[in-house]
């Protein structure tokens, strides 16, 4: 079956990226620096051209891995986005979208990541106290400058996106979805088809959870940010397990393994959908793309959909402390 490309900003590129996030920060142990920068060199080399980053990961520590790993004739064949906004070191700490902090941000990217232009710039989460209208139009300035390619929104609502399409294009929307999470189905989705915005779905493995990577929360790294989300909880895992051994077992039948699974579903709720599982394993970057042609059957969906969705997974996705910086509508 033919590889269905897909598009950001008119720029066609595989529907699978690679989120860069496990190299630096959050999920399991950090490898090597060298171990990271061949890993990344590798997916290049294997077919991957988006790569998502953050200065948030590893608080600069992506960035520079990332530019470290394009330099040269790589750069070219990426499709490369960053994100902006969310601080969490030193004094300041939160968030912040404000013109002037965008304009003083994206010059340190560009010089972590070793270019001239980033293809996709984010806001990582909306900035409350500053209009929506005032973050996009330092960006729109960034893009007649040819310093970034595009804008993007991380975890915003249908309303914001409107808003700051407004403005001017916003060609992606990155928002968390996957099987066993789906705020986006609420109105995003929607919005970003009515808009043009390409839907770039983060966690879409759930978080590894649908890619058989997780087997008991508690033996996490102490430092694993999954150990304080509600879903991973002792009281909420025994029923995510119960449907993660259901979901195991279709993918078993159908000749792909749960992550492929898991992708092919996501990819098949739009074709203006892209995914970005992340991996810091170079067995798990193949598994990601070897069936990225593959399309899930329909009756095969409507299977996933009835095991796995809001009603049958226990637990929110985030702790109550975390619901402050989420723009993205929720259900009730």
């Amino acid at each position: 079956m033919p590889l269905q490309r897909r598009a950001i900003n008119g720029r066609s590129i595989n529907p699978v990226g690679l989120g860069c996030m496990s190299l630096s920060w959050a999920y399991g142990n950090r490898p090597s620096d060298a171990d990271g920068v061949r890993l990344l060199q590798r997916a290049v080399d294997i077919g991957y051209d988006h790569f998502d980053t953050a200065r948030l990961y590893g608080l600069g520590h992506n960035e520079t891995q990332v530019g470290t790993a394009l330099k040269g004739a790589r750069r070219d064949k990426v499709f490369l986005a960053s994100k902006m906004g969310i601080f969490a070191s030193g004094e300041k700490r939160g968030i912040d979208c404000h013109p002037d902090t965008i304009r003083r941000e994206l010059e340190v990217s560009l010089k972590l990541l070793q270019t001239d232009h980033i293809d996709l710039y984010y806001m990582h989460r909306r900035d409350f106290t500053v209009p929506i209208e005032d973050s996009v139009g330092a960006m729109a300035e960034l893009v007649k400058e040819g310093k970034i390619g595009a804008i993007g929104l991380s975890e915003m609502s249908a309303d914001t996106l409107r808003k700051a399409a407004a403005v001017h294009p916003i060609a992606a929307m990155q928002t968390e979805y996957s099987p066993w999470t789906r705020q986006a189905e609420i109105a995003v989705l929607d919005a970003c088809r009515e808009l043009g915005t390409t839907f770039v779905a983060f966690s879409p493995v759930a978080r590894g959870v649908l890619a058989n990577g997780v087997s008991d929360p508690a033996a996490l790294p102490e430092k694993d940010i999954r150990r304080a989300m509600p879903r991973f909880s002792a009281d909420n895992w025994p029923r995510n397990l119960a449907l993660v051994e259901q979901f195991n077992a279709i993918a078993a039948r159908e000749s792909v393994t749960p992550a492929q699974l898991s992708l092919a579903w996501v990819l098949s709720r739009g074709d203006h959908l892209v995914t970005i599982p992340g991996t810091a394993n170079a067995a798990h970057l193949e598994e990601n793309i070897a069936r990225w042609g593959w399309e899930i059957p329909s009756a095969v969906s409507a299977e996933v959909d009835a095991l796995i969705n809001q009603q049958t997974v226990a637990g929110p996705r985030y702790a109550a402390a975390m619901l402050p910086t989420i723009d993205t509508e929720d259900f009730a």
